[in-house]
């Protein structure tokens, strides 16, 4: 992966985080590389320029998988990312607020440099049965995913992160 990609890391289990990836990555083109959580290395993370995290918010945090993929890639990649551009979409049945300050948190502790404000994605979904649903994402929030990928992918091909 050259230095000027975007590594798209997500992780779903109702498809709500799926589909926003899939949107950003499809925005950014070929200038972005998307892997699910479970499979991100620091070695994913040394060859990236920036990165756009993308997940759910479970029971007022981040996603066990994607606090997983912080916890076995957070020491190996400390002091070694300094600097790089990142940015969030939490898709959350309500609030959001929690997971998108716990991955600022951690982002702070790798010294990333937030270039977007959060998107913060809220399905709705009260019920069990509709926290537990396949999710839809509407196609205008589908499309600020997809801008927010394109705008990642040209700054930093332009150097202006």
């Amino acid at each position: 992966m050259a230095k000027s990609k975007l590594l798209i890391i997500w992780h779903s289990r109702t498809g709500g985080s799926r589909a926003l990836a899939a949107a950003a990555a499809k925005g950014a083109g070929d200038a972005a590389v998307s892997i699910p959580a479970a499979e991100v290395h620091p070695e994913d993370l040394f060859a990236a320029a920036g990165y756009l995290f993308i997940g759910p918010e479970n029971l007022a945090a981040l996603s066990g998988a994607m606090k997983e993929m912080f916890d076995r890639c957070y020491y190996p990649c400390l002091g070694r990312l300094e600097g790089r551009a990142y940015a969030t979409i939490i898709c959350a049945g309500s609030d959001g607020e929690n997971a998108q300050r716990q991955l600022d948190r951690i982002a702070t502790g790798w010294r990333l440099k937030r270039v977007a404000d959060p998107m913060i994605v809220n399905t709705d979904a009260q019920t069990p049965e509709a926290i537990l649903a396949p999710k839809t994402i509407p196609p205008a929030r589908l499309a600020e995913a997809r801008d927010l990928g394109a705008a990642l992918a040209e700054g930093l091909a332009a150097g202006i992160f």
